[in-house]
Order: structure tokens, then C-alpha cells, then sequence
């Protein structure tokens, strides 16, 4: 993990929060793959000069480690305030953010898995580096699960080569984390 010697500045534009400075963007990009490069689909290498734009849930993430300040209309915001924030404008909020950070402290890299039709798409390593192998669904610890959806998120995740975990928690910030992973075969 890189050292930092003071905290990274972000500001917040609608629900995303972005690392206008080149080099703390490189930085925190290199500390972990957080955020994605503005501009730059898929970096070749670990160095490059773009800003870099956060989710809101890596951004709570990075709040809270005091990694990162985060600022919007020149006022700083704490983590309390943009948890708020983030509730207001993303449905089941907590529950991402636990499973986001029990996966990412237990040294997981996690982005987004919409394009897979996930919440997360997790790597060991990092992207570009090795491939997802985990897609991971997060549900409410007592949400039923509809069988016909379950074979849905099964089957693509199969198809994609992908295991698929279903993370379960409540939705409050703190709440213990579950996960269930399926694994896919022919009988």
C-alpha cells in the first residue's frame, strides 16, 4: 500500500465524487484500482494523467479510512453527511456499502458489475491485471429470493466465467456481511 502524506481532495458532482489533482488521482488509483481514470477506458499501466472520478460508495469508503476529503460548493463533507447523501440518491445505499467494504477489507478489488447485471464485479488482483472472477448480488438479509432470477444471475455468470456470490446484509451501516457462492456443473 502507497503512503500518503496527507489526505486526497475530491469533489462531489451529483453522485460521484472526482480527484481533480493528476498525481493524488494516480496515486489513490495505484493504492488499490479505486475509481476509474476520466478518459482513459481501460489504463494500460498504473501511471497516467487524468483525473479520476469515484463512486460514491468508494468515495464513503475512503471518507471513513481517512484517505480521502471530499468537498462540495467549497465545504468540506464528512462521511455522515455524504452516507446521507448517497441514501438519498441510491436505493439499499448501506447494504452496498457494507458488502463494498467487508469485501474490499478482506483485500478484494470492487467495481461496479453492472455491465455483468451484478451490484459488483470483484477481483483478486485488479483489473488489467487478472480477470473478475467473483460477481457478487446484494440482497436484504430477509429478502426471499425469486428461484427464476437466481438461474438468470447463474446462468450469465457461468456463461461470463464468473462465480456468483448473493451477499446478504441488513440495511443499516454495520451490519454483519453473509455470502453464499454458487458454483454451476452438469450432473
Amino acid at each position: 500500500m502507497i503512503e500518503l502524506n496527507h489526505e486526497i481532495k475530491g469533489h462531489l458532482v451529483g453522485i460521484k465524487v472526482i480527484v481533480w489533482n493528476e498525481d493524488e488521482a494516480n496515486k489513490l488509483y495505484r493504492m488499490g484500482f479505486y475509481g476509474k481514470p476520466l478518459g482513459i477506458r481501460k489504463p494500460k499501466n498504473l501511471e497516467f494523467k487524468a483525473p479520476l472520478v469515484l463512486s460514491i460508495i468508494e468515495a464513503l469508503y475512503l471518507v471513513e479510512k481517512g484517505i480521502l476529503k471530499v468537498f462540495s460548493n467549497g465545504k468540506q463533507v464528512d462521511f455522515n453527511e455524504l452516507f446521507s447523501i448517497c441514501c438519498s440518491n441510491i436505493p439499499r445505499c448501506a447494504m452496498l456499502y457494507n458488502v463494498y467494504k467487508d469485501l474490499r477489507e478482506k483485500g478484494y478489488i470492487v467495481r461496479s458489475g453492472l455491465k455483468f447485471g451484478a451490484d459488483f464485479a470483484v477481483y483478486e488482483k485488479g483489473p488489467g491485471i487478472d480477470h473478475a472472477p467473483y460477481l457478487v448480488h446484494v440482497m436484504s438479509a430477509d429478502e426471499k429470493i425469486n428461484p427464476i432470477e437466481l438461474v438468470r444471475a447463474g446462468r450469465l455468470s457461468h456463461s461470463v466465467r464468473k462465480k456468483f456470490i448473493i451477499a446478504t446484509t441488513k440495511n443499516e451501516l454495520g451490519s454483519k456481511v453473509d455470502k453464499i457462492m454458487f458454483k454451476w456443473y452438469k450432473p
